[in-house]
């Protein structure tokens, strides 16, 4: 953090702009969404797509052997393998009216995603089923990319062996934290050693992009076992870190209540343990991507934000920049053109209207031109931390003098030295970043923090 640019103590930023914001995933945000998208407005969407648009898929795996306490997810935990060989059979039963509102059209896939949940929670005789029920709906190109959130504790060599011969070629592993006294205090007991053991059969069966997922934050969270974390995983060299921030939201998810209050960090120290990890990535040659990802130099993630065209998805930050993405299993979110709808988030819900034959969309939002306007701005402020409001308005056919108001509330921001303003250009400055959710949520015509909807900023 720049000396010279900010203008606000730590502390002092902390009471002024740790509110809350959303994550800006999408926009608008989730909680927009309604029952105004209906079934029968997503079929008449998917009918709408052109023949030869790729498009990506992303697959809700809604199982856990374990549940996490700190989990933000739609998941559930199970001991059995009943459930989850329901669920392969009804996301087929999606797939089919899927393809049959699609007008039986087998779309080009340029990108796969299976989360979660947990997708290893397939055995790998689900995965080969769930592949072949894949390709008769869709086509896929030769250069997929196909990725999988795993947790380390329940992934064997044959799983990875099967998900490998299918194209998997990008794998997540949810690490969060090595200290024993923080797993325990969120109910996720991990080995290092069988993490590594993960990471060689990844290795081992060709998969070229390997990301950690770690978090700051947690119950009993120090400096010292966040870098002791890290320097760990660095010993077994993956492509990605991402580094988020835990969001603590009990009346959303109530099993949240688990965790004891009294033992998760402060504002003040929850920045300190995520100064500190990005402090001894980049020594070791990660380069930070948006507000929480890290990647080796010669990843696509970095090449992408050097030329401007960095994306920002229910995923998180990727290069994916296909105009389409269809989501497949209980409460997957899909973008269109024309909107974003949701599948039910229930798992029996999202059943019941696959015994009918509907496509299971439960609600969702259309988009106005005033939000696809605001969703670019966002976008960009969130990959690039600058965005030319002038340019964006251009290619809308829009003056930039309708953004006045909000340039106006950001003269605050300006005069902490957060954001630099040069007529319609923004710029986030160094010390800005910590509050870029704030910044964007200046664009957000339906944010209002005092629902209390969303997590902390900090």
């Amino acid at each position: 953090m720049s000396v010279q640019t900010v203008r606000l103590s730590r502390d002092a930023l902390i009471e002024k702009y740790d509110g809350r914001a959303p994550r800006y995933t999408s926009y608008p945000t989730a909680v927009q969404f309604s029952d105004e998208v209906t079934p029968e407005m997503y079929a008449g969407w998917l009918k709408a797509l052109p023949d030869d648009e790729a498009l990506s898929l992303y697959i809700h795996v809604p199982f856990c052997s374990r549940l996490c306490w700190y989990c933000g997810c739609n998941t559930r935990a199970v001991n059995n393998h009943g459930p989850v060989a329901a669920y392969v059979f009804y996301l087929e039963k999606e797939l089919l009216a899927l393809h049959k509102a699609l007008g039986r059209r087998r779309l080009r896939v340029s990108s796969l995603h299976f989360g979660g949940g947990t997708p290893n929670m397939l055995t790998p005789e689900d995965l080969r089923s769930i592949m072949a029920a894949l390709s008769a709906a869709f086509r896929f190109s030769g250069g997929l990319q196909m990725a999988a959130e795993l947790d380390p504790e329940i992934l064997t060599r044959e799983w990875v062996a099967t998900a490998s011969v299918n194209g998997l070629s990008r794998a997540s592993l949810g690490v969060q934290n090595l200290d024993r006294k923080v797993q325990a205090a969120v109910n996720r007991i991990e080995a290092f050693d069988h993490i590594a053991d993960c990471v060689r059969w990844l290795r081992e069966g060709g998969v070229t992009s390997i990301n950690m997922d770690l978090m700051y934050g947690l119950p009993h969270q120090t400096v010292a076992n966040t870098l002791a974390t890290v320097d760990s995983l660095m010993t077994l060299r993956p492509e990605r870190i991402s580094l988020f921030g835990y969001a603590h939201v009990p009346w959303m998810k109530p099993h949240q209540k688990l965790i004891e209050e009294a033992a998760l960090p402060g504002a003040s120290e929850r920045l300190d343990q995520f100064d500190a990890a990005a402090e001894r990535l980049a020594s070791e040659g990660y380069v930070g991507i948006g507000m929480d990802h890290f990647a080796v130099p010669e990843d696509d993630l970095c090449q992408a934000q050097a030329e401007g065209r960095l994306r920002r998805n229910f995923q998180g930050y990727t290069t994916d920049a296909a105009p389409v993405l269809i989501g497949l299993g209980p409460s997957a979110i899909g973008s269109l053109p024309q909107g974003f709808v949701q599948n039910a988030s229930q798992e029996l819900d999202w059943r019941k209207a696959l015994d009918h034959e509907h496509l299971p969309v439960a609600r969702g939002v259309r988009l106005s031109a005033d939000d696809r306007l605001r969703a670019e701005i966002i976008e960009r402020l969130m990959c690039d931390f600058a965005v030319d409001l002038a340019e964006v308005c251009a290619r809308d056919g829009r003056s930039p003098r309708e953004l006045v108001h909000e340039i106006a509330r950001l003269e605050d921001f300006a005069a902490d030295g957060l954001v630099e303003l040069d007529g319609f250009r923004v710029r986030i400055t160094e010390a800005g970043r910590l509050v870029v959710r704030s910044v964007c949520a200046v664009f957000d015509v339906y944010f209002r923090e005092a629902e209390g909807r969303h997590s902390r900023a900090l």
